[in-house]
Formats: C-alpha cells, structure tokens, sequence
C-alpha cells in the first residue's frame, strides 16, 4: 500500500512549515530539531555552474578550493548555491530549469526538505551571460540621483528572482581613500554621504524585488595601504567612525537590507572577520543589524593563510563565528570537518553554530523556503523542458536597456569645454576617433561584468549584449560626417609601436579628433583596472599620454573621451585639449550615451564621484583633506585635483542668488534653513546638482575642510527658468568623533556652502551654534533636507 492509498495525514504541520508564524520563530522550531552536523550545514555554500543542457548544476573547481562531492553532502542539508549562472556561460532559462531541478534534489536529500539559498553577482547588474550590463557604481555616484539608481536595481532583482536567485552580493560602500586601488570602479565614490545615498537607494530597489541585498565589505577594504588590494588598513578610529562607517549605518537603518559581507582586511592588526566589536557589537547592537553576515569569498581561511590570527582552519571557524559571521562562501572550507572537529575538541562551542544557524534559518523562512508549498521553478518556465525553454527569457529587455541608458547618459561628465562641443549635425566633415579603445565593444565594461569576468574565459562564446563600439557610436549619431579611426596603440597599456605614427597622422587630416582612451577591466592583474589591477600611480596606463600630446602637437582640436575605471591625470590636456568628457565604464548604453553628449542630444549632467588628479603620484588624495592635507609652500606636492569632486560642465550656464537664512544662530539640538535661487541664464536647456557643504572652522579634533551633507539634483531647466531650492540642515550633521570617541555636536561658527562643485562655493551661510556640547547616537539625523519650488521668471 502507498502512502497515496492510506488515509490523508491530518498531523498539524511543524511551526517551521506554518508561514504565518514569525520567521525567528519558525527557525527555532526547526533548529530544535536538527543535529549538529545539520545545523553546521546551513552555514556554507558550494560553488556551482547551472547546466547548459538543464539538468544538475555541477560544482565548480577553484584553485583555492578541495573537490566537493555534492552527494555526500547533500544529506545534511546545503545552505546555500554560488554563482550557479555567474561561473559559465547558460541559456537563461535552461540555468533555471538546472537551477530549479538542483534545489528539489538539494530537497529531497535532507530529512527537512529545505532548500539552499542561491545567490550571484550584481555589480554593474545581473553577473550573467545575455544579462543587461549596466554602467557601474563609479557611474552611479556621477548621476547624483539616487532615484534612477533604485529603478535600476529593482529592474536587477526582478531580473534575478525571474530565474530562482535569492540573493545579490552588491553593493559596494567603500569610500574612496585611494584612486590606484583596483577595485575603485566597483565603489561609488570618495565621499560618504553620496556613496551612502546611492548606495541606500540601490538596497531598496533589490530588496524591494524580493532579492537580499549584500553590504560590502565591511568594513575598511578601499583603505588598504598604498592603493594595493587586500593590504593592511592604516587607519585611526576617528577616522574609520567618520569616513568609512557612514554609508554602512545609513544603509542599515534605512534601506532594509538583509545581508552584509565582512572585507577582507585588517585594520590595526585585526581582521573584519574576526572583529566581534564589528560584526556584533556595532552591527547589531548597536545599529539593530538582524539578517545574516556573510563571508567574502575564501576570507574565513584567510584568517590562518594571510592573517596568521588563526593556527588552523578549525581556530578560523571559531573565530568567525565568535565574531558574528554566519555563513561561509564561496564553498565549504572551514565551516566543513574543521569546525566539527574544533567543536568536538571543546574549541568552538555548540551555540555559536546555533546562532548562526538560526539566523540563515530565519532568512529562509522570510524567503518562503520552508514553506510547504515551496516550488523552485520559476512561474513563467511551469510545464516547460529545457529544450523549449531555451531563448524564453529575456535578461535584457528593452526596459532594462531603457535603464541602462538613462544612467549613463546621466552619469557622463564633461570636464571641460572650450565651445568646441556640441558638435554640430553635419560638422565637422572629418572625425577622426583615434585610440585603443575607438573599437573595443567592451570597452564600457567593468570587471565584474558577465563578458569580462567570466567571458574573458570563454572567448569562443557570443558575448550575449550589444555593445556597440565608440566608433560605431559615433558612425551613427552623425551620418552626415565622414569617421574614420586608428588604434595608435594596440592595447590601454601597451607602449608605442607601429600604428602610431599612422594615427597621428590620421589626426591631422581630420576636422576635429575624438580621442578615445581609459581602461581594460580585468582581474589579478590581467586588466588596468578591476580586482587586482592596482595602479602604482594615476598616470594614464601604457604610453597612452604619449599618444594624446602627440594628438594635441597636431592642431586639430582634440575631444578627450575617457572610458575607464578610475580617473587619470590628464597632463596637457587640462588646458589644452578642445574638450574632456569622463565617463566610469558606463555599461552597454555607453558608447551612445558618450556620442549623445558630444552631438548635444543629451544634455551633460553627470558630476565627478571622485576629483581627477593633477599629479600622478601626490596618492593619496581626497577632498575630504584637512588642512595640513591641502597644497602648501612646505611640499613640492600638490595633492589638490585638476578637476574637484563634484564638478561638471553644462552647454549652458546657472546663476546663483538671493540667498536667505531663516535664522543665523540655533542650538546644537536645533536647526538651520537656507535657500537659494538657481537660473538657467543660458540659451540651452540643463541640469545642475546643487550640493551643500559644511565647513567647521575650529573643532575640538582636526576636521576636513568641507565635506558633502546634502546635495539635489534638478530637474531639467529650460532658458530663463529658474527653482528655489531650500534646505533644512539639522544641527545633527555637524557631529563628528570627538575626542573621547563619542560622536559630539560642539558650539560654534560654521559654513553652509551651496556650491557646484566641492572647489565652486557659489553662495555661503555664517552661522553659529550655541549651547553646551552635545553627543548624539545612531538615531540622530543624518540628512540634509533639500526641496524645490518653482520661483518667478526673470
């Protein structure tokens, strides 16, 4: 007799079945009754590719991992699936259906039916072949607006839920301390407010998706020494509360987000991932962090193989988990048979694996994993095989290239502008897009996206997106000129060779050279930027500067277009070259958006995330500098930008006026308003980004100069139009680490900027704060409140 012939079961399910109960409720239910070895389970992945063919998903090998035998593991249960459509090139839909088929055995195996939690890539957008590639977080910050970033998350996680994916590794908040690192074109700039905003705003568009978003890395990874990846971080407590901290905790309190991801660093000697006061103290008891912590890839045996705090990888299990980490990825290593052991031994106790597990149990429950009605294949591939599957999903829709286009168009930044640009329609007769980049398709992508990072590994495979070339870009926005183009060098970081001096010559037959220069993303050194491609200096890669004063010697005025990961010193081009437009790997839309802008078809309004440099090694620089951190007679280095944080040109101009302040004085508990009046007094229409610093002129501890508190972007205004802008500044945001370690508001002067730029103060408030000094904690205000009105014509 089957169990189909008996009679129905009408045992009341377990709690942890039942969806209505709270989700750390279920997780108790179902923890007290798992095994240890079962618990254990929960908290590590295995790296996995989906099957091109739709059938299991199958382990993917590292070199810096062991073989892993699902079949032996699956039993205990799996907590979660890595990358299983980030590791290699598959239909969509066939990996969803491979996906889907592996989690119903994931099931099946263990005696809770749970499933495993997968999650992938989502840097510059969904990490996976014929995916959109959106332009990356550099990028972002240059847009200024939050608002379109979140858009475009949400359009990233119902990407990844369309094919069974639970969980996003992104985004990246590490603030800026040193443009040579590799890893700048993941962050979304040097200042904390604007990495916090956006970044915020990208957490609710995933998690608002259903997808848990990943904080990353937390926290200090971009302050490794000398720009170099994975070095120690040389930072005092002060300044690790003010600078690198804040975006984190506006995300947390904020955003919803679920997830966060240890760095890889140490800072003073000890590592993120061991760090208790961080990953507990701070994250969750004091800023209310509830969702899971999870690994950086391979960090939690780094801490016996790099960080040598840890004598085994059974001691390295124990102190992640002390510290508050919960889930190892990419694959099991520590968290396997080293942590059993060290528990065996008395090393580890029991309930920090406990801890841990009821954490990831939690989320599961929260995701609908252990419901009993769970289903992994996704709703619109019910009823299909793999082969009519194949080509039904579509992870770059018009919709998504919509996105794509609007954040780059926003982002793209024009640094400088003699008139020469916008080129008119028909003129100039003769262009000529002269460099290493004039043809390269990927030439507009960072090294975390799909065709690059994993791609580059398969190169016989279609790369899955159109991505047309800067000179195919250019062919079509000006039909009416004749393009015509040179490499001049063979590679970004090649030196001069034999096509050369045939480029040259190329420019000066031209009307007008479009000089298209920047980076190669790659990873470990194999590109000029990315993870492991750190720069000794910001000088352009290879003989790159070569090539373009050889283009300025020639006469033909020269449009500087720089599609790279960070930015570059630009030499005589500064002031020489007709006109410089900067844009961040600006995604599959880039190369149009770039040649919009040059013919005036879009209206520039992208602004620096991060000053270009005037020197090429005055590294570190940061506009966030105090005093002593500025130019001065007693250096022959000057550390200041060519072009500061901020700044960005329009084709037509913004008058500044009739500033008002409500009141000049309030309490250290109170709050200023000021406002202003932006004109759009050109003959175009524009869009400018008012920015409001705050400048601290004496402090109990050393201040920067200035530093972002608020900033809006405004709607585009026509000739003549004009907004009032008003902000609301609560005292809240002249807090800083004081002395004592405690965040204070003290009496005093201070400055309100209202500027275009962090080097272009336009209109400025002297006011006073009185009282006695004040601390405040993690529910003071951290924003500036800016508002728009229309105000009269002129």
């Amino acid at each position: 007799m089957t169990r189909a012939d008996r009679e129905p079961d009408t045992s009341p399910a377990p709690l942890w079945r039942d969806p209505s109960a709270a989700p750390a409720a279920r997780a108790d239910a179902l923890l007290a009754e798992m095994s240890l070895e079962e618990k254990i389970a929960q908290l590590f992945g295995v790296w996995v590719g989906a099957s091109a063919e739709g059938g299991d998903v199958a382990p993917y090998q590292h070199d810096m991992e062991e073989a892993v035998d699902l079949g032996e593991l699956l039993p205990q249960g799996l907590g979660q699936l890595t990358r299983p459509f980030g590791t290699a090139p598959v239909d969509p839909a066939v990996g969803a259906l491979s996906l889907a088929r592996t989690q119903r055995r994931i099931a099946a195996a263990n005696r809770f039916g749970i499933p495993a939690l997968a999650h992938e890539e989502c840097l510059a957008g969904f990490a996976a072949w014929g995916a959109t590639a959106y332009p990356v977080p550099l990028s972002w910050g240059a847009t200024f607006d939050p608002a379109l970033v979140r858009q475009m998350a949400a359009a990233i996680g119902r990407d990844l839920r369309s094919v069974g994916i639970h969980q996003g590794l992104a985004p990246v908040l590490d603030v800026v301390r040193d443009a040579r690192w590799g890893r700048v074109e993941e962050t979304i700039g040097e200042d904390p407010y604007l990495v916090g905003t956006v970044a915020t705003a990208y957490v609710q568009g995933l998690e608002s998706a259903g997808i848990v978003a990943t904080l990353k890395h937390f926290a200090g990874y971009s302050a490794s020494r000398a720009g170099r990846n994975l070095a120690p971080v040389s930072m005092g407590a002060r300044e690790f509360a003010d600078v690198i901290l804040p975006p984190f905790e506006m995300a947390v309190r904020e955003s919803g987000v679920r997830s966060v991801m240890h760095a890889y660093t140490d800072t003073d000697g000890i590592p993120s991932a061991a760090d208790e006061r961080l990953l507990t103290g701070l994250l969750r008891d004091t800023w209310g962090f509830e969702g899971t912590v999870v690994a950086d890839y391979f960090g939690i045996a780094f801490l016996q193989t790099l960080h040598g705090v840890a004598g085994s990888l059974g001691e390295a299990a124990g102190a992640a988990l002390a510290a508050g980490v919960d889930v190892e990825l990419p694959t099991v290593k520590a968290f396997g048979e080293p942590l059993r052991k060290a528990i065996a031994d008395g090393l580890v106790p029991e309930h920090l694996v406990d801890r841990a597990a009821r954490r990831v149990l939690a989320q599961k429950a929260e995701l609908g994993l252990l419901d009993s009605d769970w289903d992994p294949t996704p709703a619109a591939l019910t009823g299909i095989d793999a082969e009519h599957a194949r080509g039904s999903v579509d992870l770059d829709p018009e919709g998504n290239r919509d996105l794509a286009r609007r954040v780059a168009e926003e982002s793209v930044v024009l640094l400088a502008n003699d008139g020469t640009l916008p080129l008119a329609p028909n003129t100039p007769a003769r262009v000529a897009v002269i460099g290493p980049l004039a043809e390269t398709p990927t030439a507009v992508l960072g090294c975390y996206s799909f065709p690059v990072h994993v791609g580059s590994r398969t190169p016989d495979t279609p790369l899955g997106i159109e991505l047309p070339t800067l000179y195919e870009a250019l062919v079509a926005e000006f039909p009416g000129s004749e393009i015509v183009t040179a490499r001049g060098l063979d590679e970004v970081d090649a030196e001069r060779g034999d096509g050369f001096a045939a480029a040259v010559e190329l420019a000066r037959g031209a009307d007008v050279v479009v000089a298209a220069l920047g980076d190669r993303a790659g990873l470990f050194g194999r590109g000029t930027s990315g993870e492991g491609c750190d720069a000794p200096s910001l000088a352009l890669p290879g003989a790159q500067q070569e090539l373009l004063d050889a283009l300025l010697d020639t006469g033909t005025p020269v449009v500087l277009t720089l599609l790279a990961g960070r930015p570059y010193v630009l030499g005589r081009a500064t002031e020489e070259a007709a006109a410089v437009v900067q844009t961040f790997f600006p995604g599959e839309e880039g190369t149009r958006a770039l040649a919009g802008v040059l013919s005036g078809r879009v209206h520039p309004s992208g602004r620096l995330p991060i000053g270009v440099p005037r020197q090429a090694g005055a590294q570190p620089a940061t506009y966030l500098a105090a005093r002593l951190g500025q130019a001065s007679e007693v250096s022959n280095l000057d550390p200041g930008p060519a072009f500061a944080f901020g700044h960005g040109l329009a084709y037509t101009t913004f008058e500044w006026s009739d500033l008002e302040v409500a009141a000049h004085v309030a309490a250290t508990d109170g709050e200023f308003e000021v406002s202003c009046t932006v004109r759009n007094t050109g003959s175009r229409p524009g869009v400018e980004v008012v920015q409001l610093y705050l400048h601290d002129p004496v402090a109990s501890v050393v201040q920067p100069v200035q530093r972002l508190i608020g900033y809006a972007r405004l709607a585009e205004l026509a000739p003549g139009e004009a907004v009032r802008v008003r902000a609301h500044v609560s005292a809240d945001l002249a807090a800083f680490t004081g002395r004592a370690g405690r965040r204070v508001v003290e009496p005093g002067d201070l400055e309100l900027r209202l500027g275009s730029s962090s080097s272009r103060p336009r209109l400025t408030a002297q006011l006073t704060l009185t009282g006695a000094v004040r601390e405040v904690d993690h529910g003071r205000h951290l924003h500036a409140r800016l508002t728009t009105e229309a105000a009269p014509s002129a």
